[in-house]
């Protein structure tokens, strides 16, 4: 029976997805690019091996648009016979991406495929792809909108119910996105993410060749008092008018920025690593996808980590590792309220409020960071799974193999 096992995973540091970041002059399919030739570079693998390249991208509009996965192919210098698709989930698309390509390989469609993401938030805006001549579209139509009166609202609408459903305070978002940050500048300072990350040189968008060498938005001296003092993001007075009172908790301190980043992971079978000489690093074990309430939005990770677990022949306690992406302080509390995970094996190095979240390329990442927390921990299990916009969770399981 055919298995699907992770050789390498990489990532470039993330950086901050605004004109002044790191890669605000960097294309998108350059900066894609850059992680699958250090895929390469790491693993030894001939390109023309790889049966299919399944990248992730959530604004597929402009630059990142046309199938933006078959050009950082071709950028990286694939030959031409190496296909490529992109695949659109939201947040999760490049988790997407691992479960297709691990998917792939184990029904025999695929002997070597690569799982990447990548998303370029400074040049291709959060949002662009809905806009057309400046003016938002409707994506959902009249019959959804119908179907969930008056409509669909936004993400951080959404974390804020999530805050008042489980009674979180505005103390409790910052003490959390305070203890991501901590964790992931510790992470930095003691090299645990030195292994999985390629820097890349670039010009930025004024002209100034860099090199960025860790995560642009991590920032090892915030504080609370700092955090505290930030104002609330999305308070509207439309939105009470329709829910009722709500406290106005989520900030941009609570939240993940907005990144510029790519990753890619190579996923083929046991049989066909040991014939090229390659150490798997993991197994993906079980992968899952699930819908959940479409104006909550982000609660999905809830029943998608109980369906993976049950999936997967596997209690919450065998789970040694977990990365949940942070989208908000408010969604990874009420997943661990609901859950009852353990904290301290959660998001060890940080997660994407202090790391960041680049949209296309954050389920790749995680996946990439997982790897590295079971090999420093000398776990077995780890478990990673993300909120997605229209109410989708992806959870995805992967085993360590001991080498």
């Amino acid at each position: 029976m055919r298995d699907a096992v992770i050789v390498d995973a990489v990532r470039t540091p993330l950086a901050k997805g605004k004109r002044d970041g790191a890669y605000a002059g960097v294309h998108p399919v350059e900066l894609h690019a850059h992680v699958l030739r250090a895929l390469v570079d790491r693993t030894g693998l001939d390109p023309v091996e790889v049966d299919d390249v399944i990248g992730g991208a959530v604004g597929q509009v402009g630059e990142q648009s046309g199938n933006t996965t078959r050009f950082a192919a071709l950028a990286a210098g694939f030959p031409e016979s190496v296909p490529g698709t992109t695949v659109d989930r939201q947040c999760g698309s490049s988790q997407q991406a691992l479960s297709f390509a691990a998917q792939g390989v184990v029904a025999g469609a695929y002997d070597i495929a690569i799982a990447s993401g990548t998303e370029s938030m400074s040049r291709i805006p959060i949002g662009s792809q809905t806009l057309v001549d400046g003016v938002r579209q409707d994506v959902t139509g009249p019959s959804v909108t119908a179907r969930y009166a008056p409509g669909l609202i936004p993400q951080g609408v959404s974390a804020e119910l999530i805050a008042r459903r489980w009674g979180f305070a505005r103390t409790q978002l910052d003490e959390f996105a305070l203890a991501s940050h901590q964790k992931a500048a510790a992470a930095w300072a003691d090299g645990r993410f030195a292994a999985e990350v390629a820097p890349l040189k670039a010009a930025r968008a004024d002209g100034a060749v860099g090199q960025l060498e860790t995560d642009e938005t991590v920032r090892p001296g915030t504080t609370a008092e700092a955090l505290a003092g930030l104002r609330p993001a999305f308070a509207d007075p439309h939105w009470t008018e329709r829910f009722g009172p709500i406290d106005w908790t989520v900030t941009a301190g609570n939240a993940s920025p907005v990144d510029d980043g790519a990753a890619a992971l190579l996923v083929t079978t046991s049989e066909v690593a040991a014939a090229h000489g390659w150490t798997p690093r993991a197994r993906v074990h079980t992968a899952t996808v699930t819908g959940d309430d479409p104006v909550l939005m982000l609660t999905g990770i809830i029943p998608a980590t109980a369906k993976v677990l049950a999936r997967a022949g596997l209690a919450l306690g065998d789970i040694d590792a977990f990365e949940v992406n942070e989208a908000f302080a408010s969604v990874v509390l009420a997943w661990l309220a609901e859950t009852g995970a353990d904290p301290a094996r959660v998001n060890r190095n940080g997660g994407a409020i202090a790391i960041g979240h680049p949209l296309g390329a954050s389920g790749a990442r995680l996946a990439t960071t997982l790897l590295g927390v079971l090999e420093q921990t000398g776990g077995r299990y780890g478990l990673q799974t993300m909120c997605e916009a229209g109410g989708t969770a992806n959870a995805t399981i992967v085993e360590r193999i001991d080498r």
